[in-house]
Parts: structure tokens; C-alpha cells; sequence
């Protein structure tokens, strides 16, 4: 009488539960205990056993609570009682493993729907084993019921897109109050300010030379309504630039181009056509605000001493290229908590449903490549 000890069965279980259910097949037509089966029949995990022709052999207790269903019920059922196989078209039976259906990091794990007794769906995953057995193939699979781990998927995914929404929408929504604040600003004020200014021109010609001081105050007055104007402008500029409304977003990169170079001596090149950058407002508004997002990040952390920005069309895209010749960026700068002027350019750009690259130049520097889809003017 043959007797298997039982850490050879343990080993067989854990190389496939086909193996054990092999070894339990030998067993008992030598008259050995029926180790293999004991094992299976208690594993905590549901395990189930067919042959060629997906006729279930074993099914263990874990197996028939999985499926609403009992041991005797499941034994000699067709598998595709339970599963649900892989869409195919040639003659034969249908597959229930297959490189599509493959999940996870072993060859092993495939992705299905099982089906309970009352015909419920639910996901599951499989690992699949072969043993053969007096010339046939014995195929086991041990099932993992992931209906909760894939309704927390879904949640996680349903709440991020719900947060890129959110980011769309403040987005959107700043925008169009710094677009009316900018319009409050340069209708009222700045046309009150211009207002005084001439007043006060109109009133040192009146009275000439005849009280020097008053042409003294008067000219001070000037000044600083003169400065105030400026302020004013640029203010205004910077919460909603009045080119990007009135020349489109060609002479707003041609005005911001001109303002960084000014504000902070560093030479910047725009390579762009008029006539391929006649967008539509939010998409216009968008790429705007990367580029002086981007402009604003090589200012604080570059160290560089030229910039060049290029923006054309091809094959239906718009493609944006931002580079300097800087210090350039590590890979872990991008996950830092205090870089949010990145992150704004990535939610802008994906909000457009667009891609984004940002690596280190060579020799050195950022360049910065972003392509979204061509949008069509609408507004």
C-alpha cells in the first residue's frame, strides 16, 4: 500500500491543484488515503477541477458557496455553468483561458465572470494549472471572487474623474472672473484715471508759468496717476491679458514673450503662425496660461539665460514645445507637493484631453512638450 506523506501533498497543492487532485486519483486506485481530495476539500479557496471537454470533475465546498450553488450540483455540470468563456469563433469548446484574458503578473491569472445558481454575474479571477492523467488533461482553476476589490476600483475611478471635473470647472470658472474683473478694471478705472490725467494736463496749460508750485504739484499729481495707469494695465494684464480677447492668442504670446523678456532679461524666441493659432477661447485660454505658467516656473528655478517656445499644427494636433537651457529638472520634481505650477499645466493640458512631457534637455535645461487635439473655433 502505497502512502503519500503529507508535505509531498502540500507541495503538489501548491505547484496545482491539478497535481493534487492527480495524486488523490493515484491514491485511491492503490488504496492510499485520499490525501490530495482532503486538502482540496478544505482549502480555503475556491477550486474547482475539469477535463477536456469542460466538464467540472471536483469542486471543492469554498467553490459551491462562491457559486450559491452545492458539491453534488457542481459535479459533472458543464464549467460554462459557472464561467463564462472566452468569445471565440472557430468549432470546438469554448476556451476559459487565453492570452485576453490575462491578468496580473503570472501567466497563470485570468480575468472572467462567474455565475451563481439565481444567474447573478459577478468578476472573478482564476488561476489555471494542467496536470495529465493517464494520457488526459486535467485542468484546475483556483477562483478569487474580486466584486469587492473591483467595486473600490470603480469608486477610485468614478471620484477621479469627478475630481478632474471639479478642476475643470474652478478652471473654467477663474477664468471667466478674472476676465470680467480685467474688464471692470480697464473700462472704469483705468478710463477714470485717464480722465484725471487729461483734466490735470488741461489745467497746468490754463494756468502756465504764473504759480510754480501748483505746476510743481501738478506735475507730481501727473506722475502718479501716470504710474497708477501703468499698474492698472498691468494688473489687468495679468488677470485676463486684452489681446488674447481682441488679437487672439498669437499677439498674447507675442505680449508675454515681450513682458518676460523685459521683467527678467532673459532672451525668449516664439516660433508660432498667426494663422494656425486662431483657436477657440478655451482652448486659446489654455494654452496661454501653460505657456505663462511655464515662463513663470523658468524665471523662479531655471537659471536660464535663453528661452524658445515653439507652437505649430500637424496632422490634426497642436503641438507646443517650451525649452530653456537652464538647470534642467529631476524626475522627482514633478511628485513634490510644492510643484502645483506643474500640476496646473497637466490638469489644463489633460483637461483638454491632450499629453504632456517634461524632462530634462540635453546638454542641459527643461523642455517642456505638450500635443492636444486640434479644436475647431466655436465661440
Amino acid at each position: 500500500m502505497l502512502r503519500l506523506p503529507p508535505p509531498a501533498l502540500l507541495l503538489g497543492v501548491g505547484l496545482g491543484a491539478a497535481a493534487g487532485y492527480a495524486f488523490g486519483r493515484r491514491a485511491r486506485r492503490m488504496g492510499a488515503p485520499d490525501y490530495g481530495n482532503d486538502i482540496i476539500a478544505h482549502a480555503a479557496e475556491a477550486i474547482i477541477s475539469t477535463d477536456d471537454a469542460n466538464t467540472i470533475l471536483v469542486a471543492n465546498p469554498a467553490a459551491a458557496a462562491m457559486f450559491a450553488s452545492t458539491v453534488a450540483t457542481m459535479r459533472g455540470a458543464p464549467l460554462a455553468r459557472y464561467l463564462t468563456p472566452l468569445p471565440v469563433n472557430a468549432d470546438g469548446p469554448p476556451p476559459y483561458f487565453g492570452d485576453t484574458g490575462r491578468v496580473g503578473r503570472r501567466a497563470t491569472d485570468y480575468a472572467m465572470s462567474g455565475i451563481r445558481a439565481d444567474g447573478t454575474v459577478f468578476p472573478i479571477e482564476g488561476s489555471a494549472s494542467t496536470v495529465m492523467e493517464d494520457g488526459a488533461a486535467i485542468h484546475t482553476i483556483i477562483l478569487r471572487d474580486v466584486t469587492d476589490r473591483q467595486e473600490v476600483h470603480e469608486k477610485l475611478t468614478r471620484s477621479h474623474t469627478q475630481l478632474r471635473q471639479l478642476s475643470s470647472a474652478l478652471q473654467t470658472i477663474r477664468e471667466q472672473e478674472r476676465a470680467h474683473i480685467a474688464r471692470e478694471l480697464h473700462d472704469d478705472l483705468g478710463q477714470l484715471l485717464a480722465t484725471l490725467r487729461m483734466d490735470l494736463v488741461l489745467l497746468r496749460n490754463v494756468n502756465g508759468g504764473k504759480a510754480p508750485d501748483r505746476v510743481r504739484l501738478i506735475d507730481g499729481m501727473e506722475q502718479n496717476l501716470l504710474t497708477a495707469i501703468t499698474s492698472l494695465r498691468r494688473i489687468a494684464t495679468n488677470l485676463r491679458p486684452r489681446s488674447l480677447d481682441e488679437g487672439g492668442l498669437f499677439f498674447a504670446l507675442q505680449g508675454l514673450r515681450d513682458e518676460f523678456v523685459e521683467r527678467y532679461g532673459i532672451a525668449c524666441a516664439l516660433y508660432a503662425d498667426e494663422a494656425e493659432l486662431r483657436l477657440g477661447d478655451s482652448a486659446s485660454t489654455a494654452i496661454f496660461r501653460i505657456v505663462q505658467e511655464a515662463l513663470t516656473n523658468i524665471a523662479r528655478h531655471a537659471h536660464a539665460a535663453n528661452v524658445t517656445i515653439t507652437l505649430y499644427r500637424i496632422d490634426g494636433e497642436v503641438l507646443l514645445t517650451v525649452r530653456d537651457d537652464g538647470s534642467g529638472i529631476q524626475p522627482g520634481d514633478l511628485d513634490k507637493a510644492a510643484s502645483l505650477g506643474l500640476v496646473g499645466m497637466r490638469e489644463r493640458v489633460l483637461d483638454m484631453h491632450g499629453d504632456i512631457s517634461i524632462n530634462s534637455d540635453e546638454p542641459h535645461g527643461t523642455r517642456i512638450d505638450i500635443v492636444v487635439p486640434l479644436l475647431v473655433r466655436t465661440d
